[in-house]
């Protein structure tokens, strides 16, 4: 006999060799009818799986969150079946789940096109409706190889050779068709249900490797229900509207070109978005952060000291100097990250306890590498600035340090709109620097703060765990925030690090008059500036809040008679501070209001004879049909305290 005890606690014997699927009919009949899956101690497993040791059990029904994984895995598999269906001799290869779907490459010498989906998904939909059963076979190497290279499976094949010796080798059918899969899978394809759909084709070399065969890989998304699907093919539909890269060519704010890959061509709008940002954070940091600038070259030493050169270096960039003299042949480092160099400034004069907490903030600019194929626009970049800090304080300091930046943090993330936000403790990956005992010290910190998070919070904030996703040198939190259509971003970045000062050797005098290594608290808040800002461009569809667009107002006249006073409104709109600019073209004013929408300026104050007699304007906001008509004095009053940034009105 075996004890599975179930999510209640409760221990039931049972048979060994029971299945999932009788354990469920066990318990009720509708439930077994529900059910597609089950946990064993956690894992997921297929139903029809014989339970032959002690476990917690958990059945799984279709509408179960963990069930999207498995409704995706089959979309992926019955994929499979209906392109080799259509088109016989199709090889296929891997098929996987990925964030919001899936994809399946395949070999085949003419490639597949968009106009190809509508009849793949017309023919998966078929094989849903036929609702085959999947079943799990156990095959040897040598069948399977055998199997597969008579099908003229060649990368079947190699997968085969590809699986450990000491794994068994699984089959999954679903009718006559089948693939060679780990699983689990749900009981039928019929469970797959109807919210599934066909998204896109693009190429992808087998295993990533440009030297081998070039495949096509079919996207798809599926989900539990078509309003599930609906709602997510909306988000899309959004997303594209408000794709940055397309609003920063209407709002002439930035561009990319081959010469520079991964380096972003600020235009004067965009620039002054871009500083108005930095000015944001340099007045949140003001008399708290002492502002730094470390070098942008740094001999490759300093990096093999840090680590970096070790576990960093394929994403970072080398240069070898072109002097004649042998000192001058050295290898550098173009900065991926500001903490080394800030290590050297804290070195840099004796410091004592009462220096600490000592904080060094930087807007420095660092570059990594990216695959050119991951790219894109604002959002993934080579060339980046980072809104970066570096905090020196004592053990006793950091629960505190840790919390302020939390609170910083967050008020910042609210004067920008977002308050929906996670915040995740991610803890040691496999591949990490110090001892375990630092660690542990580091994680129970941070397990600590993240308690007290919660506390303060209350619901506003949710909170979570990311096991082994830390930095190799120590345990952090990331922010994640959520956008105007429910897209999340992980921005912010408060990570604890015991092991670099010391491995830098550098060290403040204590109370007693020992030499100790500080605690480093490595922290960003926007993260990438440049990424930042296209979320926010994303967020707002490009409509940024008055205080924080790149030109606020834009005053257009009617006719040249009230080109004089418009000039007036235009200079009292820029004594008040505001960033304003002067239209007198000899155009209808209608042509003037669309150019300037579509460029997405929030304001345009219209000036005709009517207003120049009366001293009036009519000012026109971006997305909104009504106008406003008021005195040149209510207008000034009125945007300037709207431009106002919401940091400065807090400290009036």
């Amino acid at each position: 006999m075996i004890q599975l005890t179930f999510p209640d606690d409760s221990v039931r014997a049972f048979e060994a060799g029971t299945t999932g699927r009788e354990i469920a009919e066990n318990i009720s009949k509708s439930l077994a009818k529900k059910a597609v899956a089950m946990t064993l101690d956690g894992d997921l497993a297929d139903l029809a799986d014989a339970i032959e040791r002690d476990a917690r059990i958990e059945i799984v029904t279709r509408d179960d969150p963990r069930a999207l994984e498995l409704i995706r895995h089959d979309a992926a598999h019955v994929m499979a079946e209906a392109v080799q269906t259509l088109w016989p001799g199709t090889q296929v290869t891997i098929g996987p789940v990925i964030e919001n779907g899936f994809y399946y490459d395949f070999f085949r010498n003419e490639p597949f096109t968009t106009d190809d989906l509508p009849a793949i998904e017309a023919k998966m939909r078929e094989i849903v409706q036929r609702d085959a059963a999947f079943t799990k076979e156990i095959w040897s190497r040598e069948r399977a190889r055998e199997v597969f290279g008579d099908m003229g499976e060649a990368f079947k094949v190699e997968l085969v050779d590809a699986i450990p010796e000491d794994q068994e080798l699984r089959i999954y059918r679903q009718g006559d068709w089948f693939d060679l899969c780990r699983g689990p899978h749900m009981p039928s394809t019929g469970k797959i249900g109807s919210a599934f759909k066909l998204m896109k084709v693009a190429g992808a070399y087998w295993r990533g490797d440009a030297a081998n065969p070039m495949l096509t890989r079919i996207y798809g998304t599926a989900w539990h229900n078509d309003k599930e699907l609906k709602a997510y093919l909306h988000m899309l539909e959004e997303a594209e509207k408000r794709d940055h890269r397309r609003l920063g060519r209407e709002m002439n704010l930035f561009h990319f070109q081959e010469e520079g890959p991964g380096t972003v061509f600020w235009h004067p709008p965009g620039w002054t978005m871009f500083q108005s940002l930095i000015d944001y954070m340099r007045r949140r940091l003001r008399g708290t952060y002492d502002e730094v600038n470390a070098p942008q070259l740094l001999d490759s030493s300093l990096w093999e000291t840090s680590g970096h050169w070790q576990w960093f270096r394929e994403n970072m960039f080398a240069a070898q100097s072109a002097g004649d003299e042998a000192d001058d042949r050295r290898t550098y480092a173009i900065k991926p990250m500001n903490c080394p160099g800030h290590i050297q400034i804290f070195k840099h004069g004796l410091k004592s306890y009462r220096d600490l907490p000592l904080r060094l903030a930087e807007f420095g600019t660092v570059h990594r590498y990216e695959p050119s194929g991951a790219l894109h626009g604002l959002l993934r970049v080579r060339a980046f600035t980072q809104d970066d800090a570096h905090v020196f304080c004592t053990e006793d300091q950091l629960a505190a340090e840790c919390l302020r930046i939390n609170d910083l943090i967050l008020s910042t993330y609210a004067d920008f709109g977002f308050d929906e936000i996670v915040v995740k403790l991610s803890t040691r990956p496999d591949k990490r620097v110090g001892s375990d005992a630092a660690w542990d010290h580091a994680e129970d910190v941070m397990h600590g703060v993240l308690e007290a998070i919660k506390e303060q919070s209350g619901d506003r904030i949710q909170t979570g765990i990311n096991p082994g996703e830390g930095a190799f040198y120590g345990p952090k939190f990331e922010y994640v925030l959520r956008d105007a259509i429910g897209r999340d971003w992980q921005c912010g970045t408060t990570q604890v690090d015991f092991n670099l000062p010391e491995r830098f050797g550098a060290y403040y005098v204590d109370a007693d008059g020992e030499k100790k290594p500080p605690v480093m608290i490595h922290r960003a808040i926007c993260g990438s500036m440049e990424r930042f800002l296209g979320i926010l461009i994303e967020n707002y569809a490009g409509h940024l809040p008055l205080w924080f667009a790149p030109l606020q107002v834009v005053v257009a006249t009617i006719t040249s008679d009230a080109d004089s006073y418009a000039e007036t409104v235009h200079r009292r709109l820029e004594d008040a501070g505001l960033r304003a600019e002067l239209d007198l073209r000899n155009e209808k004013i209608n042509y003037k209001v669309r150019e300037h929408s579509l460029a997405k300026v929030p304001v345009i104050a219209v000036c005709g004879k009517r207003e120049a007699e009366e001293g009036t304007v009519n000012l026109r906001r971006l997305g909104v049909k009504q106008q406003q008509l008021l005195t040149l004095d209510e207008a000034v009053a009125a945007l300037g305290d709207e431009a106002t940034p919401p940091d400065v009105k807090r400290r009036a």
